[in-house]
């Protein structure tokens, strides 16, 4: 709870320097700023055009849900018709009526009529009636039927949605990690490099007065100036190369007015940027890493889900196999109240009014096969969501080994970066004496920036396999 406070914190300071380098560019080239992984993190959940398309598919969702609870909503109608012909009143009828359908099928009805006329239809009762019944289906639609298979549907689908978010949020913070850690990367390189040119430019500083005093070669100065030239085009590239690696970070920073944000030149990565400190509360162990993906994932809820749909769609398929027979009821009476003769005798004995109906097709060919169907679509989607646990399971592996392997390697290239300082400290010093030459210098500058590079890139690959670690997952939303 205290590193989620702390975050939105940095979230919002960082929001509050965006919104002044916005407002006052000149105030922002004065100063420099930094930007942390979890900053960068907090700043896509919340203002990305993704995150936010991902919302309102939720939002999409639950609209759905409440589409699907009008199946179940009373209706009321009323028919009205009359009949003049020939200076004869054939009838006038009125019947407003009320339909309440209940969760298991069955379906509750009242409704009044007035029957008037000259020639009335001899089954129709003349005057004022009204009734209150039932409609029951006793095959078909008794156990499943498409109202309430669509709202379990629509209930599921609102869960998944949740889980699609979470998922499109775990992936788009993937994504946006890659481009953090190639902005970072970037800088150091330009950095290490940029140290470099100040060294050698040092360095031609002596050779040229060392050659006024006569104690140098001219080609020693030349040799300087070549080695000072060849860090300074490395350091023009690593500088393009952060500033392109800054405008594809800025493809994931957003304002709150959906508006998207040009990252500055001026705002660099943090100091400490590899410090373990930075990934202190995430899940390294491999078990618990390998017990959340198969638990928690997001993309292997989403098949849960789908199974679920899949299995109440089963259900509704199996419906075409049975017959369809329907019995509906009326109590009867006169007048408008419905209950007046309630009571008077027994459902089937006076007052009443049913009918039953019932129809099945011979072959049934039609239900058979969409219930074939249905199985089908179930067993594809359990191999899918099988063949997706095994791809997760192999990618957190991966990366965990890549993740350990790593840490052995930076151990490993420190101690070697190490070596080349001490060597190249040594060698000048003898140079300084007299005793070596330009050329042992800078080869021995070379390989010691090299291994600073590589220590870098390591480092960098280090913690962005951290975050590919929880990604893999399914804990980066």
């Amino acid at each position: 709870m205290k590193f989620s406070l702390f975050m939105k914190s940095l979230a919002i300071h960082l929001t509050m320097i965006f919104g002044l380098a916005i407002c006052n560019p000149t105030t922002a080239q004065d100063s420099t700023m930094t930007l942390t992984a979890a900053q960068v993190l907090e700043l896509v959940k919340k203002f990305h055009p993704v995150a936010k398309q991902a919302a309102i598919h939720i939002d999409k969702a639950q609209a759905d849900v409440l589409i699907s609870r009008g199946g179940f909503d009373p209706v009321v109608g009323a028919y009205m018709a009359r009949k003049r012909f020939d200076g004869t009143n054939y009838y006038n009828r009125t019947s407003p009526e009320i339909v309440v359908p209940t969760w298991y099928g069955i379906e509750v009805h009242s409704g009044i009529e007035n029957y008037t006329g000259e020639r009335l239809d001899p089954t129709m009762t003349k005057g004022k009636s009204a009734f209150l019944g039932v409609s029951i289906p006793l095959g078909k639609d008794l156990l499943m039927d498409k109202r309430r298979a669509f709202l379990k549907q629509a209930r599921i689908f609102r869960s998944m949605a949740d889980t699609e978010q979470r998922l499109a949020l775990n992936d788009l913070s993937m994504d946006a990690m890659e481009a953090y850690w190639q902005w970072v990367n970037s800088y150091n390189q330009y950095l290490v490099v940029q140290a470099n040119v100040a060294v050698n430019t040092q360095r031609l500083d002596f050779v040229r007065k060392s050659l006024l005093n006569g104690e140098r070669a001219a080609i020693d100065t030349i040799e300087t100036l070549a080695q000072l030239q060849s860090f300074q085009y490395q350091q023009n590239q690593y500088q393009l190369e952060f500033r392109n690696a800054g405008l594809q970070l800025s493809a994931f920073l957003w304002n709150e007015r959906s508006e998207p944000y040009n990252l500055p030149e001026t705002v660099i990565p943090p100091a400490d940027w590899d410090n373990e400190q930075n990934i202190k509360d995430f899940d390294l162990q491999l078990v618990s890493l390998l017990s959340a993906a198969a638990q928690t994932h997001p993309e292997l809820q989403t098949y849960d889900f789908k199974l679920r749909a899949l299995d109440i769609d089963k259900k509704l398929k199996f419906q075409e196999l049975l017959p369809k027979a329907d019995f509906r009821y009326n109590h009867l009476s006169k007048g408008y109240n419905a209950l007046a003769s309630a009571g008077e005798s027994a459902i089937f004995d006076n007052n009443y009014q049913y009918g039953f109906k019932f129809e099945i097709p011979l072959r049934l060919s039609a239900g058979r096969g969409e219930y074939k169907k249905a199985r089908l679509k179930i067993q594809e989607t359990r191999l899918g969501q099988t063949q997706k646990r095994l791809n997760l399971e192999i990618k957190v592996r991966q990366y965990h080994n890549e993740l350990v392997y790593l840490k052995e390697q930076i151990g490993l290239q420190s101690l070697n970066y190490k070596n080349y300082q001490q060597l190249v400290k040594a060698e000048e010093i003898r140079f300084e004496g007299g005793e070596s030459s330009l050329f042992l210098i800078n080869s021995r500058e070379n390989k010691a920036l090299e291994a600073r590079q590589k220590l870098v890139e390591l480092k960098t690959k280090y913690f962005k396999t951290a975050y590919a670690l929880q990604w893999s997952a399914g804990l980066l939303d």
